[in-house]
């Protein structure tokens, strides 16, 4: 019990640095541009690079985009989960009802049983007892 709930908090606590790490600096915007192979890539100055190291903080619509993807993941997960019980419900309560016949069986059997032997013993004679001698006892 203790590992899995180790688990679980270790996987929610690597999602939330991910989830983190995304809010504070989101990836560099894809350049969609098809450059011909032929030519060479245009040389990158040294302020352009300082510009693309520090990147801006995320838009309030990319946060709302981004909250809106984890919220449709989420939905999407508990989804397939609520199908798969839903398909296993019947399964598990036919289980339930069957192990139930089972228990009742066998608590009338055991009655029915204590009943038979307890008639069958009034019936025969009881045994008589053998004496053991003081000294077997010691």
């Amino acid at each position: 019990m203790m590992r899995r709930q180790d688990q679980q908090s270790r996987v929610f606590c690597e999602l939330s640095t991910l989830i983190l790490n995304i809010l504070r600096s989101p990836p560099a915007p894809i350049d969609f541009s098809d450059p011909s192979p032929a030519m060479p890539p245009p040389p990158v100055s040294s302020s352009r690079r300082r510009a693309a190291a520090t990147t801006p903080p995320i838009s309030p619509a990319g946060f709302a985009s981004l909250l809106l993807g984890i919220s449709l993941a989420l939905m999407l997960c508990g989804s397939v989960t609520f199908f798969i019980g839903f398909m296993l419900m019947p399964w598990v309560l036919g289980l339930a009802m069957f192990f139930y016949v089972v228990g009742i069986v066998s608590s009338l059997s055991m009655l029915g049983r204590a009943i038979l032997c307890h008639s069958n013993h009034a019936v025969s004679p009881a045994s008589p007892r053998k004496e053991v001698p003081a000294w077997k006892l010691l």
